[in-house]
C-alpha cells in the first residue's frame, strides 16, 4: 500500500473519522510499528511535516531515520540510459533499491521546480522511488500534491463544521515568490469528495489545472466568493497555463477579517504575514491553523497505522 495522493483514499469520511478516534488515543497502537523503520527522506525544507510524521510514526512505535537528501546525499539520476559523465552520482534504482534495505517504509518530500510543467508532472522523485523501490512509499509533498495536508484539512473541516452542506472557500492570495500548486491541488481533491458548496477564487490568469478542478466552481471576484462562506482556505499559488510564473501580486487579494466575515479561516503554514493574511485574522479565534498543524501528527499517523497493518 501506498499513500501518494488524496485519491488513494477508498472512503475520506471514515478515514476521518478514524483520525479523530486516533487522536483520542494516540499510543493506543505503539507496538504496532514495534521492530518496524521508516525513512523520511527530505529533498526540500520542512517544519510540520517532518516533525509531525516523526512524531506519528514514534506514537507507533516505529524508528524514524530522517535524510535531507539535498545536503546529505548524492545528487541523483532518473532517467533510463543515462551516461553519467556530468552532475549525478548516483541512480534512482540503486538508491531506492538500498534504502529499502534499511527502511520498512519511505517517505519522500520533493517540491516542483516550476520551470519545466512536463517534468514537475511527471513526479520523477515520488515515481522513481515508487517504481525501484521495495517498500511502501508515503508522499510527504510532491510537485503536484499535498495529501497528507489535505486528509489534514479535512479532518479540521470535520471537527469545526456544524451544517450538512458547508460553504467552503479556495481562495488565493499574493506572495513575493512562485509556489507550486500542490496544496491547492489536494485540497480541491479533497473537497470533491465532500459534501459541501466550494467554490475556487482567484485573479484571472491563475486557474489551477482543470484535469485537477474539473467542474468545480471559479469566481474571480473574491468579494463575491466568500459571500456567506463557512470555511475560507488561503493559498498562494503560481500560474498554471504560464507555468510558475508570478502574473499577480494584488495586494487586494490579502485576506483581511473584514472580507473573512463569521468564517473560520484556514492555511497550511507557514504563511506570510500582512501579505498573504492580516495580522488580525491569524491571532483571531475564528483562525484554525495552530489547529491544523496539530491535526498534520493524527493525518500522518492514519496512513502509516493503515500501511503498517497492511504489511502484516
Amino acid at each position: 500500500m501506498n499513500y501518494l495522493s488524496i485519491n488513494d483514499i477508498d472512503s475520506l469520511s471514515t478515514w476521518v473519522k478514524e483520525a479523530i478516534t486516533l487522536k483520542e488515543q494516540p499510543k493506543k497502537h505503539k507496538t504496532l510499528g514495534s521492530d518496524k523503520t521508516i525513512g523520511l527522506l527530505f529533498f526540500n525544507n520542512s517544519l510540520r511535516t517532518r516533525l509531525s510524521t516523526q512524531k506519528a510514526a514514534m506514537n507507533l512505535g516505529m524508528e524514524v531515520i530522517v535524510m535531507n537528501f539535498g545536503s546529505e546525499g548524492w545528487a541523483l539520476e532518473y532517467a533510463d540510459g543515462t551516461v553519467m559523465d556530468q552532475g549525478t552520482s548516483e541512480h534512482i534504482k540503486e538508491a531506492a533499491q538500498v534504502i529499502s534495505q534499511y527502511c520498512d517504509i519511505i517517505a519522500i518530500r520533493a517540491f516542483a521546480g516550476l520551470k519545466d510543467k512536463e517534468l514537475d508532472e511527471a513526479e520523477e522523485v515520488l515515481n522513481g522511488f515508487k517504481t525501484y523501490a521495495s517498500v511502501p512509499i508515503v508522499n510527504m509533498e510532491s510537485s503536484v500534491g499535498h495529501p497528507l495536508q489535505a486528509l489534514t484539512d479535512a479532518i479540521t473541516l470535520d471537527e469545526h463544521n456544524f451544517k450538512n452542506n458547508p460553504k467552503v472557500v479556495l481562495s488565493w492570495a499574493p506572495h513575493p515568490r512562485a509556489l507550486p500548486h500542490a496544496v491547492a491541488n489536494s485540497f480541491v481533491q479533497m473537497m470533491l469528495k465532500q459534501n459541501a458548496e466550494f467554490v475556487i477564487t482567484h485573479p484571472e490568469g491563475y486557474d489551477l489545472d482543470p484535469n485537477i478542478t474539473k467542474d468545480s466552481k471559479i469566481e474571480y471576484d473574491q468579494e463575491k466568493a466568500l459571500e456567506n462562506a463557512d470555511f475560507v482556505y488561503v493559498k498562494n499559488w503560481s500560474s498554471y497555463t504560464d507555468y510558475g510564473q508570478i502574473k499577480s501580486q494584488d495586494k487586494n487579494w490579502e485576506m483581511t477579517l473584514k472580507k473573512l466575515g463569521k468564517a473560520k479561516f484556514m492555511h497550511c503554514l507557514p504563511v506570510r504575514r500582512n501579505v498573504v493574511v492580516a495580522d488580525e485574522v491569524l491571532d483571531s479565534e475564528q483562525s484554525l491553523v495552530i489547529e491544523q498543524a496539530n491535526n498534520r501528527t493524527y493525518a500522518a499517523q492514519l496512513v502509516l497505522k493503515k500501511i503498517l497493518e497492511d504489511l502484516k
